[in-house]
């Protein structure tokens, strides 16, 4: 069976849960492929609402095998925290398994987040102070610590890397942020009892996977963030550590871009991101404070107010093609409702001069005025039309106008929280 990717098409926040979690209903597989705890997937049902960071999205099915894969960084304790308590909840989840090859948070890793954020004062970049940056950094310094390096009977090697990393991490702690060192035999009593508690849930992720799909299981990858958050492709520096995008995903998940025939591009009806960073089409008025409080844009992790914009055409169709999506869903359309018009960030221009698609160059891009094009509002309540076709017109004209931009067909639209609220349309209905 092929494989389908999740992935965001903005700057994260796009409502990719909800989009794995219908599509998890008919799969068999769901892999987390990049990212860590500092990105958060909201999912509702009847029992709730459930808020998940590294735990994929179809872990709520009971026949779906949720992974996280090789690309992902993990915090032990936020992961074993998450499972118990998912488990207090919803007693029936699907099973559960982590790479052995995934990268570990350790405990330095968080504080070296928190003190170079402080160093870098008004010049921060806005991270989530989970210790991810730092994690990601270690991996590609070849000097990280792995899950597999932490399980029963890896004790003397688990030792030996610590002894040669610790004295790094606290001339750092120490001379450049004037803080405490850390303990070697607390920082590795922590680690092998980490490893103790992740043992049932540890595989060869890849292996998996692979004889998953040559048994003809159906596998989903959901990736965390958004394609604008790419260390390569988007506005870098204010960008995460692993790479959110389709080939990013098919790294992370250990899949071959060949098994690979549904991408599914995952936007919101407007524009959201966190942190600093260029946001042309970003609202500071009145009416973003409404879209952001109907909404509800706060980080499900950090719980921080997300900055709230028109949809930016743009960047959405550079994320479309950087990804080959074969499909998009617009999530949140509902959140428009009450708008008289409706704005969409069509073109970009720098001096005077037609730009097409995003900048290299972070300063160039926040010089950006962005080139708006206005439909009427349509100021009626969408949140409980159960298809396209019972949208109000001016509801349909801007999804088709979006698609329009994108060029991609919009085959989900998203008009409330829930499992059931979302309009399906066949790929290729709308032109």
């Amino acid at each position: 069976m092929p494989v389908t990717i999740v992935l965001g098409g903005q700057w994260g926040d796009e409502g990719k849960g909800k989009i794995t979690d219908a599509l998890a209903a008919t799969a068999d597989i769901v892999v987390r492929p990049n990212g860590s705890t500092n990105a958060g997937h909201t999912v509702v049902t009847d029992e709730g609402v459930f808020k998940l960071h590294v735990i994929p999205s179809g872990i709520l099915y009971p026949h779906c095998t949720c992974i996280i894969g090789a690309g992902v960084a993990v915090s032990p304790p936020d992961f074993l925290r998450e499972i118990e308590s998912l488990r207090e909840r919803h007693p029936r989840l699907g099973q559960l398994y982590v790479s052995d090859r995934a990268h570990v948070i350790m405990p330095y890793h968080p504080l070296l987040d928190l003190y170079e954020e402080r160093r870098r004062g008004a010049a921060g970049i806005g991270t989530t102070l989970r210790g991810n940056g730092p994690a990601f950094t270690d991996k590609i310094a070849r000097r990280g610590i792995r899950i597999a390096d932490l399980l029963p009977g890896s004790e003397h090697s688990l030792r030996h890397k610590l002894e040669m990393l610790l004295p790094e991490k606290n001339t750092l702690f120490i001379h450049l942020y004037g803080e405490s060192p850390l303990d070697l035999d607390q920082l590795f009593e922590q680690a092998r009892t980490w490893g103790e508690a992740l043992a049932p849930y540890v595989i060869a992720a890849e292996v998996f996977v692979q004889d998953a799909l040559d048994a003809g299981k159906s596998v989903i990858i959901e990736a965390a963030q958004g394609t604008m958050l790419d260390p390569d492709y988007g506005t870098y520096p204010y960008v995460t550590s692993s790479s959110p995008t389709a080939a990013g995903a098919c790294q992370g998940a250990g899949v071959a871009p060949t098994q690979v025939d549904r991408i599914v591009g995952v936007f919101k009806a407007y524009t959201t991101r966190v942190g600093a960073g260029p946001f042309p089409t970003e609202l500071t008025d009145e009416t973003g404070q409404l879209i952001r409080e109907r909404g509800r844009e706060y980080g499900t992790t950090t719980g921080r107010p997300r900055r709230v914009g028109w949809f930016d055409a743009v960047a959405a169709r550079y994320s479309a093609r950087h990804n080959g999506m074969t499909e998009a869903a617009l999530t949140k359309l509902d959140m428009l409702d009450p708008l008289p018009e409706v704005r969409i960030g069509v073109g970009y221009r720098i001096d005077n001069q037609e730009v097409s698609a995003p900048p290299a160059q972070v300063e160039r891009y926040a010089a950006v005025e962005p080139v708006y094009e206005v439909l009427p509002g349509w100021q009626c309540d969408t949140s409980q039309v159960t298809s396209f076709d019972d949208l109000p017109p001016e509801a349909q004209r801007y999804v088709t106008r979006i698609e329009e931009l994108i060029g991609v067909p919009i085959t989900m639209i998203g008009v409330g929280p829930a499992r059931h609220q979302i309009l399906w349309r066949p790929a290729g209905a709308l032109t």
